[in-house]
């Protein structure tokens, strides 16, 4: 309620009064002669009385009506904040007449509650949000109608608002400010201003026109893109709208107000796939854990499929941010090719190594010493990739790798929020050993690691995307054409003699695959995860709980790829 706040007050002048060879000064005397300082006015703890809290409402909207932002918020009991919110509204909104008539006293259930606005008039927006105002001994809610005109559309824009009233010190009455005051739906950190808008979609299909609703992992997208129509469209397509956005530049606009019609969009083709999505939904709810799969097309980027598990929960597949164990090797393979290791150069596979004071060990038993990258890769071992990472490689290696490569770390804007995949830069090799092998503080998701796959096996890094026509970031350079081979080399012997020869159904001839077995700090079962490329379609899974890779995410990864990007 901001107790005690100081607000506005007139400026004082101070007049030197000389005589007697002394100098006083007089500070708003009041007529007495005895100089007093001017005492702050403040809000009081008791509310004001009806009469006075209707007065002030109205001198405050009428005030602002008429475009004395100034005088109006010197009517509140913040007028700085109010001032610079209220000029930042005319001049972002920019409506071309304001018109706001009290309603009179409204109530709340309690103090800081949500208060539904009431319904506009026919033909005009309206808005239902929380209020905030100050409410129980410290203030009084008045309600109050506000019709905005603009000199583009002959439809007014109308909504219920609601004021906090507060008593101040000097007897009269404040408006409490909040962002809420323009706007019953504006939050601290948004914005009120016109911006682009698109027509929603009349209908949403897959690429082949194919109906998407029947599945739940879509839920969420259909909904966002029923509401709010993708940004980005044709700018001849577009219309004018009030929008409320965070001043971060993070969520999607929320639309309050069409000034001037988009231009209609008959139908949105996604570049999903309804088969491979049904398959998708099938093998992430067999799995009876949480979980989730993307599969991306290689040679565009374009998402074909996604699903997680439970469908009510978190969107796993795109936000989700775990330890991706072992697929990570993939890209430690990538540093390792470019700081000129081969396919055949030696990495011995100790039983154990150290790292950061704990011991690793490998789910092949015994050691190896005659391994090479090859036999490390196919047969997964985690004490190969920290030795020869800790020799060969430094501690901004991976990262590096990740992000100009893969594509790892950039903004994605796939149409559909995600998290972006994060490889801290450790400042010492005993950090960074762990994010070798896919543990330490690497965090990323299904649909990161199938981009992986697919990076791998065009050789390029295309930014997966749902939604056509979307802007897709590029990385800073590609793989060399010897690294490429030796990775998809890598890749198809573990499919043939490592430890992605065990998933059933077995995996299509000529794919390339990972498994990864990720270890989760207080849990007694691993995460278990898979990526793999056969022709042109890449899918990666992770099964919390599931265990090796192999078993629980490298079926479900097998059953896409069986099924293909036709």
């Amino acid at each position: 309620m901001n107790k005690g706040a100081k607000i506005g007050i007139a400026a004082t002048a101070a007049v030197v009064l000389a005589g007697g060879g002394y100098g006083a000064y007089a500070l708003l005397s009041g007529g007495s002669g005895k100089a007093e300082a001017a005492k702050p006015r403040t809000v009081l703890a008791e509310p004001p009385s009806p009469e006075l809290a209707a007065s002030g409402a109205k001198a405050f909207l009428d005030a602002w009506a008429k475009g004395d932002l100034a005088g109006a918020a010197k009517l509140t009991d913040d007028p700085d904040r109010a001032q610079a919110a209220l000029q930042a509204f005319q001049g972002s909104v920019k409506p071309s007449a304001v018109h706001l008539t009290v309603g009179g006293p409204t109530t709340a259930p309690s103090p800081g509650a949500a208060k539904s606005a009431s319904a506009a008039p026919s033909g005009a927006a309206s808005a239902s949000a929380s209020a905030s105002a100050p409410t129980g001994p410290t203030g009084v809610l008045e309600s109050f109608k506000a019709s905005l005109e603009f000199a583009d559309t002959g439809l007014p824009w109308n909504y219920d608002g609601v004021l906090g009233v507060v008593k101040m010190s000097d007897n009269t009455a404040a408006v409490h400010w909040a962002p809420s005051v323009l706007h019953p739906k504006l939050k601290t950190g948004q914005s009120l201003s016109v911006k682009p808008v698109y027509a929603a979609p009349s209908s949403i299909t897959d690429r082949n026109n194919k109906p998407l609703a029947a599945y739940p992992s879509l839920t969420g997208l259909l909904n966002q893109l029923k509401s709010a129509a993708p940004q980005g469209g044709k700018p001849e397509d577009a219309g004018t709208g009030v929008v409320i956005t965070n001043d971060g530049g993070t969520g999607t606009p929320e639309k309050l107000f069409t000034i001037k019609e988009p231009k209609a969009v008959p139908n949105l083709k996604l570049t999903l796939d309804a088969d491979l999505q049904a398959a998708a939904e099938s093998a992430i709810s067999a799995q009876g854990k949480p979980s989730s799969l993307v599969a991306v097309e290689p040679s565009t980027g374009n998402i074909l499929a996604y699903a997680f598990s439970p469908a009510t929960g978190q969107n796993r597949a795109f936000s989700g941010g775990t330890a991706p164990g072992s697929t990570m090797k993939i890209l430690t393979s990538a540093a390792l090719l470019e700081a000129g290791i081969t396919p055949t150069t030696p990495m011995p596979c100790p039983e154990t190594t150290m790292v950061t004071g704990r011991s690793v060990t490998n789910d092949e038993p015994g050691a190896h010493p005659d391994y090479t990258l090859t036999d490390a890769f196919v047969n997964s071992c985690n004490t190969s990739f920290i030795e020869k990472g800790k020799d060969v490689l430094k501690p901004n290696s991976l990262p590096s790798i990740a992000k100009d490569v893969f594509g790892l770390g950039l903004v994605w804007k796939t149409g559909l929020s995600n998290f972006d995949t994060d490889i801290p830069v450790e400042s010492n090799m005993a950090g960074a050993a762990s994010e070798f092998i896919g543990q330490g503080k690497v965090r990323t998701n299904p649909l990161a690691m199938a981009s992986v796959a697919a990076t791998v096996q065009s050789g390029v890094f295309r930014q997966p995307v749902l939604v056509p026509g979307m802007d897709q970031v590029k990385a800073a350079r590609a793989l060399s054409p010897q690294v490429a081979q030796d990775l998809r080399t890598l890749m198809t012997k573990t499919v043939q003699i490592g430890t992605a020869s065990v998933v059933k159904p077995a995996l299509p001839a000529g794919s390339g695959a990972k498994t990864g077995t990720a270890e989760v700090d207080n849990s007694a079962d691993n995460n278990s995860w898979f990526t793999a490329y056969s022709g042109n379609l890449a899918v990666a899974a992770e099964v919390q709980g599931g265990g090796h890779g192999a078993t629980a995410a490298g079926p479900a990864v097998s059953k896409l790829l069986h099924i293909g990007n036709k």
